[in-house]
């Protein structure tokens, strides 16, 4: 299982030592609308979850993924 930071690095294409709580779709350029879905699909299948609707409207930074991960039981060491 991949960790959340190398996970979300991989998919936008970016450096995973600029990735914070606070990274967003507003601050990271790379997090466009297409890869916000190969993100959500990436995340469902290397965490073994499915997200809802709602959970994934809610998200608006890297926080609030690792939030929804918790709630769906993924494991603390692979979300930190």
């Amino acid at each position: 299982m991949e960790k959340l930071t190398e996970l979300v690095a991989r998919v936008l294409n970016i450096d995973k030592n600029i990735i914070d709580d606070n990274s967003s779709p507003e601050t990271v350029p790379e997090w466009d609308s297409l890869n916000g879905i190969v993100l959500v699909i990436e995340l469902e299948k290397n965490f073994n979850v499915k997200f809802t609707m709602d959970e994934v409207m809610a998200v608006q930074n890297f926080s609030d993924i690792k939030k929804a991960l918790k709630k769906h039981s993924v494991r603390d060491e692979v979300i930190e």
